[in-house]
């Protein structure tokens, strides 16, 4: 496993401090495909980037997609001025640029390489957007329990909207694996499912993670480790526990843990 690398924490804003952290484990897989992706930005205390891509399409197509996924991001975060440009429209751009990227690879290189995304972008603020493609998640957290979560673009998410399976179900059923929208698919527009947080709050946190670790778990489950330990022990918990649900036939992990921490009340004189 890749030690989870927690993120420089910000300068305390309204109450509360950032930290996080990483993490990438390749899983029972023979190579990696996963990438993940924590920046704060270089001019702009407060404001971070998290970003999580799954590679697939044979060794080297799948990783490839991912690389120009995360490569994509960092140019762009790069250029981005919080109170100037709009955080969603960044990661829209993110989402269009990386699809563009991956499909002229597969044309120039006779691959069909493919990624999933799940990004999100904190202003210094306190609010923040994000966008995802495929089956990488994000997870929205408070103290521990679930405010909102994404909705994956698979065949099974499909079946359980309609109904006719529960979530348990879906982890278990055997076309789980197909997904309906994703980056780089030819005849398939990725889909262009953005939420906005007006205003994180302390004690909020954010996951955004690869299904080779959000399918060993029920959300409470995630929520309860997130709350009770810090971004870097939270991940190597979390890792090792879906290695261990897993039983030798786990996926690439990839998550990115952001925390925002509450500062402890001033004392009085």
């Amino acid at each position: 496993m890749k030690d989870p690398a927690a993120v420089a924490s910000a300068p305390p804003v309204r109450g509360y401090r950032l930290a996080a952290a990483t993490g990438l484990h390749k899983g029972d897989r023979p190579y990696q495909q996963d990438q993940v992706m924590m920046m704060t930005h270089p001019r702009a205390p407060g404001c971070v980037l998290g970003v999580v891509a799954d590679g697939m399409g044979g060794r080297s197509g799948g990783r490839k997609a991912s690389d120009q996924v995360l490569m994509t991001a960092r140019q762009l975060f790069s250029r981005y001025k919080p109170g100037r440009d709009e955080a969603v429209h960044v990661l829209r751009q993110l989402l269009e640029d990386a699809n563009t990227v991956i499909k002229l690879t597969a044309i120039s290189s006779e691959q069909e390489p493919h990624s999933t995304l799940a990004a999100f972008l904190m202003n210094p603020e306190g609010d923040c957007a994000w966008i995802h493609a495929g089956d990488s998640r994000i997870y929205h957290f408070r103290r521990g329990e679930l405010i909102k979560r994404t909705k994956d673009h698979s065949y099974v998410q499909v079946l359980v909207d309609r109904g006719e399976i529960s979530e348990d179900e879906a982890n278990i059923h055997p076309q789980g694996n197909i997904l309906l929208g994703c980056l780089g698919m030819k005849s398939t527009p990725p889909p262009v499912d953005i939420h906005f947080v007006p205003k994180l709050e302390p004690d909020d946190l954010l996951l955004a993670c690869s299904d080779g670790l959000w399918h060993y778990f029920r959300p409470e489950e995630m929520g309860r480790v997130l709350a009770e330990q810090t971004p870097r022990a939270a991940a190597e918990l979390l890792v090792a526990e879906a290695r261990r649900r897993a039983c030798g036939t786990g996926d690439n992990i990839s998550l990115a843990i952001l925390k925002l921490e509450s500062l402890p009340e001033p004392e009085d004189n």
